[in-house]
């Protein structure tokens, strides 16, 4: 009898914990979150910093910049804010990025389209041979 009492004694401690665990689970949830964001941003401003306009890019900096003051505070709110600037700054920046990129294609040697004629080969199917198996 006594099991079965320090049974329920530890699922009562288990359901007046929960909320805690949840939050804190919620709190390690978003400060990896912000981790990863601050890594991809560093990450893909080394790699597509030259074609992103100076203006967008310090947005992107000074919003990552204020992700990693949130995260290292451990400041939630201030993550949540931080983090939907910062994603706000890539998509605006994103469509320069793409622009560059459209760009640099057409600009490749012979500009007249024949790049994309190139491209268009890719796509060739070829029939092969095959064997179905049962």
């Amino acid at each position: 009898m006594s099991s079965a009492n320090a049974t329920e004694t530890v699922k009562a401690e288990a359901r007046a914990n929960e909320a805690t665990d949840k939050e804190a689970r919620e709190k390690v949830d978003k400060l990896n979150a912000a981790d990863s964001l601050v890594f991809q941003t560093e990450k893909q401003i080394k790699e597509y910093g030259d074609k992103i306009p100076d203006d967008k890019k310090t947005t992107i900096e000074a919003a990552a910049e204020k992700l990693k003051e949130a995260h290292k505070s451990q400041d939630i709110a201030a993550i949540d804010t931080a983090m939907a600037e910062l994603n706000a700054a890539w998509t605006a920046a994103s469509e320069d990025i793409y622009k560059s990129q459209a760009a640099g294609e057409q600009q490749q040697p012979g500009g007249d389209g024949a790049g994309q004629q190139t491209a268009g080969k890719a796509d060739d199917v070829t029939d092969v041979p095959y064997e179905e198996v049962k």
